[in-house]
């Protein structure tokens, strides 16, 4: 029997472990602080955020990590500070229990916002 994904972001970080919620919502805060005016969506059954239509960043807790997605153009211009971290073309890989790094994930949004500003401009 599949589970029906949550509706919006509130139900999904309602859905998951109670230890893990705060670090959740403290992810949704720092992208919503990066990017005022995003619009927050459930996309893949997972928390996501677009602006202007179009993708800007996805999260998503697993088992071992937090998972972080704000698409391959973000990871490669933060390359060199992602080293430390699991990674594939358009994933991150948090792992629990070490520091979510908060200040790395505001600068990927802003990174992927003027990407999309400029998108929109040519």
């Amino acid at each position: 029997m599949q589970m029906k994904p949550p509706a919006n972001i509130d139900e999904y970080i309602a859905s998951q472990p109670a230890e893990m919620q705060v670090m959740l919502r403290k992810v949704r805060e720092t992208i919503k602080k990066a990017a005022p005016g995003a619009a927050e969506s459930i996309s893949y059954a997972m928390p996501a955020f677009k602006f202007n239509g179009k993708p800007l960043a996805y999260f998503a807790l697993n088992k071992n990590h937090l998972g972080f997605y704000a698409t391959p153009t973000a990871n490669m211009a933060f390359s060199e500070e992602l080293k430390e971290y699991r990674s594939s073309k358009g994933a991150v890989q948090f792992q629990l229990g070490k520091p979510v790094p908060y200040g790395l994930i505001r600068r990927m949004v802003r990174f992927k916002l003027k990407e999309i500003a400029q998108l929109r401009k040519s």
